[in-house]
């Protein structure tokens, strides 16, 4: 099985970001066991399905399980799809369903229902140089935490890290659920500096929804033969 690697928000060089496995021959594999298997064995937060690519219709496996909304694999898969296709889908059509797609210049932006993404909680630290020296969580008990400090108030630029080892995740490089959360509860547009590097642009959206957005790139793909 072929599996592209992309990474979704990266910073303007490409760096860093988030990574996610994408698998389009998903004819292959039409059971959901086997793809619960595949997402396992390729260990990333989040790896998306294209099940049909004209009608943007995909599906995100966490390591664990199915899931309704990937912030980051849904920047990911937009991106992808607008190759592949030739244009920019309108909207990815999902479990959960629809998620509006656009573009602007080099930012690829989704945006979804926050009623499908997780109760992430958010603290605030005292510093951006207090989250840099963080070595895990404040407490054992923040297990699906943003921890985050202003670099910038007035502009709404942020410090940001998330630890969530409820979903086995010691460390998110970049969570685009949690930034959505983030904007929707300052109702303003943010910047989000967020685990070694990553950059994710957040804003609100109509009642219960917020957007994302950010740069993507692609790595070199990986074969998986046993899972």
């Amino acid at each position: 099985m072929k599996v592209r690697v992309l990474r979704a928000f990266t910073d303007e060089s490409l760096r860093f970001g988030n990574p996610l496995g994408l698998i389009e021959d998903t004819a292959a594999l039409p059971d959901p066991m086997h793809r619960q298997a595949l997402a396992a064995a390729l260990g990333y937060s989040e790896s998306v399905f294209v099940d049909d690519a004209e009608s943007a219709t995909v599906s995100f496996y966490s390591p664990y399980r199915a899931v309704p909304f990937a912030g980051h694999a849904a920047v990911g898969v937009a991106w992808a799809l607008r190759q592949l296709l030739g244009r920019v889908p309108t909207a990815l059509h999902t479990d959960a369903g629809g998620t509006e797609v656009w573009v602007d210049g080099s930012v690829t932006w989704v945006q979804a229902s926050l009623a499908t993404t997780p109760g992430w909680w958010h603290e605030r630290v005292s510093s951006a140089s207090a989250i840099e020296a963080l070595n895990g969580p404040l407490s054992p008990q923040q297990d699906m935490t943003q921890l985050w400090a202003w670099l910038n108030e007035d502009e709404g630029v942020m410090r940001v890290r998330t630890f969530a080892s409820r979903a086995g995740i010691v460390e998110d490089e970049a969570c685009g659920s949690g930034a959505m959360r983030m904007a929707a509860a300052f109702g303003r547009s943010l910047t989000l500096y967020h685990g070694r590097g990553s950059i994710i642009f957040a804003r609100p959206g109509p009642p219960g929804h917020a957007a994302i957005g950010g740069y993507v790139a692609e790595d070199a793909p990986r074969n998986v033969s046993r899972f």
